[in-house]
């Protein structure tokens, strides 16, 4: 008899076993701080057997870990490189992307500095440090404190290219790992500038600078009349798994995309 149930437990813990499954998402801070966690406990709740470990650590970070296999699905805030590619397929993995939502980059100034647009050719030579003190610029004297993400991000490389026309970053840059770092230095600095995700262009303490009298509104990104916008991706390999295949899917349809635009993304379908 004791033998019979133990051989029974044995059993179901096997079973309970091959039931739970884990989903293991690598890649953007954009996408990975806020909006995937939001979205996988809502999957969670609707899949009590799946699990998820996020880890947002840079677009780059994310892509090569589906290379390396050790990621289901990455997230990225940048279309993956040439060179990305190329290696993926040299190791047998064909990379997908799809298009989770829209995001606009915005220009974000402490809540206090007084200039409240900036043109594009300003802005590239504040973050290129071609222009270094605020006063350059008709605002109040003082060194311009210029924030950026890390050479990780997606979002470091997509300002790089639209905001910069693909120029170095000025030597004095403070590199910083995520959209709520860049907040908080900016918030915390009425010199600092910096450049964040739509998700979080509402945190106290900043206020986001129009661009040639275009703000990063949903209106403006779909018209694509706002010069920083850029789509969002997960990168998976061409055949991600069934588990993976099923999250995406939600993250697209109606609950997925209604977190989209609670967390201030735009969503896909508009």
């Amino acid at each position: 008899m004791k033998k019979l149930l133990l051989v029974s437990v044995a059993i179901l813990a096997s079973v309970a076993t091959a039931s739970a499954q884990k989903l293991v998402i690598k890649g953007s801070d954009t996408l990975g701080a806020k909006l995937v966690p939001m979205l996988a406990e809502e999957y969670k709740a609707a899949n009590p057997g799946i699990s998820f470990e996020i880890a947002a650590e840079g677009s780059t970070t994310g892509i090569t870990a589906i290379s390396s296999g050790t990621a289901d699905i990455a997230m990225s805030s940048r279309k993956a490189k040439p060179t990305e590619i190329s290696a993926a397929a040299a190791k047998g993995i064909a990379l997908k992307p799809t298009i989770v939502c829209f995001d606009g980059m915005a220009v974000i100034v402490h809540l206090d500095n007084p200039l409240k647009e900036l043109t594009k050719r300003q802005v590239e030579q504040i973050f290129t440090g071609e222009v270094t003190d605020w006063s350059a610029l008709g605002g109040e004297p003082g060194p311009i404190s210029v924030y950026t993400r890390n050479t990780s991000s997606g979002t470091y490389s997509d300002w790089k290219e639209l905001a910069m026309n693909k120029q170095d970053y000025a030597p004095s840059s403070q590199k910083l790992a995520g959209n709520e770092q860049i907040v908080s230095e900016v918030a915390g600095n009425p010199n600092g500038i910096g450049y964040v995700g739509l998700a979080y262009i509402k945190e106290p303490g900043i206020h986001v600078a129009a661009i040639d009298g275009h703000l990063p509104s949903r209106d403006e990104i779909l018209a694509k009349s706002y010069p920083y916008a850029r789509p969002t991706f997960y990168y998976t390999n061409a055949d991600p798994g069934d588990e993976a295949r099923k999250f995406i899917a939600f993250t697209l349809g109606p609950i997925g995309q209604s977190i989209v635009e609670k967390v201030g993304f735009v969503p896909v379908g508009e």
